[in-house]
């Protein structure tokens, strides 16, 4: 695992100093990777709804829909 010094300001340091405090997590960095955790599967859903709004629509999904469901199910 490597190394990464960071500056933030002193308001930050607080919030993050108090979350290891009230024993959220065990260390500042643990705060941050979960941060940076939770911000890459942020990205992740962002990509994936991306992904669906470009993509071409599919079939109308009405009665006449589930009604040839329905047959091929039938058959």
């Amino acid at each position: 695992m490597s190394t990464m010094n960071i500056s933030i300001p002193e308001s930050l340091r607080v919030h993050v100093e108090q979350k290891v405090k009230k024993g959220l997590y065990s260390t500042h960095s643990e705060y941050v990777k979960e941060l940076i955790r939770k911000d890459l599967e942020r990205e992740k859903l962002r990509d994936l709804i991306m992904e669906g709004i470009n993509s071409p629509t599919g079939s109308v999904i009405d009665e006449d829909y589930f009604a040839s469901l329905k047959r091929r199910i039938e058959e």
